[in-house]
């Protein structure tokens, strides 16, 4: 173990793993039975730790693939998307003979190798003349996977981004090719539930039921508290039951949100935990965060802001129309906050989670939601 446990990575080793067998089971089962997996999951619950926790399970297990994991969060059109799938494949494959052979199978275009100047990691560069050499290129990229000499695991992360990319139906061309692949699995994530949803399960488009579908949740409470507890108590740090129900509902069993104020409060401690060791490590968090709170306070209007704030100090809202939650926060109308509560969930600020009966509100940070409420 490193001096402190809680590691804010998306992952180490399993060591600093905690639990989500069941779903590494699952798209490991999905891998070796030659399905592809639609994993969704809010935003830093775990979802990457849980892709390199299945990547290392199929070393592990001398499972005879390939892993490659590419995110794609930050493309916003077909050739960026090229981009970082070329650079994700050129990392993994430390032979030259294939880094060789891969730039050889790209037909259309010259591909220019280089390296960050910073991480050192590889960087790809393209140079299409039309619309027409960026599709042929993105087929022989694919084809490429799909002749290794291995078989491959493609992770392919924030996927309903390709959502964002004008004047292309992304998800029509990469179905067009994907489908008649054998040699690849993937494993698509998200954190968009609705859009994620949406495209795997509408009849009309294109990635319609082509998946095994993977939700990830909080995990259950008494086995990150185990987990929690048996890391500090590891390191000679005794902590009570009751100071990691506390820490457990403060950071509402958000993985990194628990990850971030656990490795605080350890950083802090002696031997013993106490509430006012955990209270100090919150409040520090949340002094360190202030400035970054307050930004966002500047890039939103007055009503949104109230809104945001009026959501963090009910913890959780369901009726967001109705009377007495309008009047409680001085909101104006239920059309103003429908169409304020529209804009924060497009900013990323509030999560909906709707289930059969009802949609819940929630803000999406925990500790932003945390410093609201105490405003």
């Amino acid at each position: 173990m490193p001096d402190n446990p809680f590691i804010l990575e998306p992952f180490k080793s399993k060591e600093y793993f905690c639990d989500r067998e069941q779903e590494t089971e699952k798209i490991i089962r999905n891998i070796t039975n030659g399905r592809d997996t639609t994993l969704i999951s809010p935003r830093r619950l775990g979802k990457t730790g849980l892709i390199l926790r299945v990547f290392e399970e199929i070393r592990e297990r001398n499972l005879p693939y390939e892993t490659i994991y590419a995110d794609i969060s930050d493309t916003l059109s077909l050739e960026e998307f090229i981009k970082v799938i070329s650079e994700a494949v050129v990392a993994k494959l430390k032979k030259q003979r294939w880094i060789t052979a891969f730039f050889k199978s790209i037909g259309s275009v010259r591909p220019l190798l280089g390296l960050d100047p910073i991480t050192g990691s590889p960087q790809v560069s393209f140079t299409f003349a039309d619309e027409n050499q960026k599709q042929s290129t993105l087929k022989d990229v694919l084809s490429f996977l799909e002749g290794y000499s291995q078989k491959i695991v493609l992770a392919i992360d924030e996927f309903q981004q390709i959502r964002e990319y004008e004047g292309v139906n992304m998800e029509a061309i990469l179905r067009k090719h994907i489908q008649h692949m054998h040699n690849v699995r993937l494993i698509f994530c998200g954190s968009k539930k609705h859009t994620m949803t949406d495209m795997f399960t509408n009849a009309k488009n294109p990635f319609y039921e082509s998946t095994s579908f993977c939700y990830l949740d909080k995990l259950p409470v008494p086995v990150y508290s185990s987990f929690i507890k048996s890391k500090f108590e590891l390191a000679g740090k005794a902590i009570g039951d009751e100071v990691l129900d506390y820490i457990l509902d403060w950071t509402r069993v958000h993985t990194y949100y628990t990850q971030r104020l656990c490795n605080e409060v350890f950083s802090i401690s002696g031997n013993i935990v106490d509430m006012t060791i955990v209270l100090k490590a919150s409040q520090a968090i949340l002094d360190s965060e202030r400035e970054r709170f307050r930004e966002i306070r500047r890039l939103l209007t007055r009503a949104q802001w109230k809104m945001l704030g009026a959501i963090a100090k009910e913890g959780n809202v369901t009726q967001i129309t109705s009377s007495t939650f309008l009047s409680k926060y001085g909101i104006s109308s239920g059309p103003t906050a429908l169409r304020n509560i529209r804009a924060l969930i497009d900013k990323e600020l509030v999560l909906a989670n709707t289930d059969e009966k009802t949609t819940s509100y929630s803000v999406y940070n925990v500790f932003l939601s945390r410093f609201l409420a105490m405003e």
